[in-house]
């Protein structure tokens, strides 16, 4: 009797997390489909044109993705190449390196500042941030660095202030607490023997690190690294204060650009056609293909770093 009780039990149990499951892929699948059914007019008059026409024209009704997606793209990279090396020094220093009596309050001030709300750090930006850029950095990357062959078209412009760099580096502030948060904890499962008996080989801290602490932890430090990307993919209004929002494709990183979700957060409430909100809509989508696609190829290079290890 109690074998069938354990059974049926074990039986529910099963179909229980079974349904939780599917009810992620569900609510996955219900999203993708409502946003290609509500830009389903736009993809129907612009085609896969939609997605490389930079025109966005609410009065004639011309519209395309191309300047969203490009501002999209460089911040979140910028963000991440300004995240990525920070959030890893933060770590190692947190737990090779810092005393104990440091490592809890540093820890803490990470934890605090990956809850403060986006908004906050989007009117930080742009109240603090931006006029200290457009005072004494821009003029000084413009007058020194803009004049450069190769990367002067990219930090040559007026110093606004507002601009996708500046967006970037809001972007990275705010990634650089889930990416460390997540380090710190894959480095802390790292054995002590295994970094002890580096040290009785005569290993420097650097070789521990490099040679044995990022090789044993290297699939979940990827793990956090794409899903510090995927924050920075779809931040809507910390990038929406300092983006500037100027629907033009420019190629310097000091110029207002444009977002996807900046774009539908600021265009969706003047919608005043059904052409132009199926278009943000369509947007929508092509933001959620985006963040798809980065989160699938992060599986997909978990999956080969996990059978060349032998899993």
């Amino acid at each position: 009797m109690n074998q069938r009780a354990d059974a049926i039990a074990d039986r529910g149990f099963r179909w229980l997390v079974t349904g939780a499951g599917l009810l992620v892929l569900a609510a996955l699948a219900a999203a993708m489909l409502s946003m290609a059914h509500g830009g389903r007019d736009a993809f129907a008059k612009f085609g896969f044109g939609f997605l490389w026409s930079d025109s966005w024209d609410p009065v004639g009704q011309q519209f395309g993705a191309l300047v969203p997606i490009y501002g999209t793209v460089v911040t979140a990279s910028i963000a991440m190449l300004i995240a990525v090396p920070v959030s890893f020094g933060i770590a190692m220093f947190l737990t090779e390196i810092a005393p104990k009596w440091m490592r809890g309050t540093v820890g803490a001030a990470i934890e605090l500042l990956a809850g403060i709300p986006s908004i906050i750090y989007g009117m930080w930006g742009l109240f603090v941030l931006v006029p200290v850029l457009a005072e004494h950095v821009y003029p000084w990357v413009d007058a020194n660095l803009g004049q450069l062959p190769l990367v002067g078209a990219l930090l040559s412009a007026p110093p606004l202030g507002l601009g996708m760099l500046t967006a970037g580096l809001v972007l990275a502030i705010m990634v650089i607490p889930f990416v460390a948060s997540v380090m710190r904890e894959v480095f802390l499962t790292v054995p002590n023997r295994l970094k002890e008996s580096a040290y009785a080989l005569g290993s420097t801290r650097w070789d521990v690190v490099w040679d044995g602490v990022l090789p044993y932890t290297r699939s979940a430090v990827i793990g956090g690294v794409f899903l510090g990307l995927g924050r920075a993919l779809g931040e809507t209004m910390a990038v929406t204060f300092v983006l500037g929002n100027a629907h033009t494709l420019v190629a310097s990183l000091l110029m207002p650009g444009n977002s996807i979700a900046a774009t539908i957060a600021n265009e969706f409430a003047e919608a005043d056609s059904e052409m132009y909100r199926s278009s943000l809509i369509a947007l929508g989508f092509v933001l959620f293909l985006v963040t798809f696609v980065v989160l699938t190829v992060a599986r997909l290079m978990l999956r080969h770093l996990a059978k060349k290890e032998g899993r």
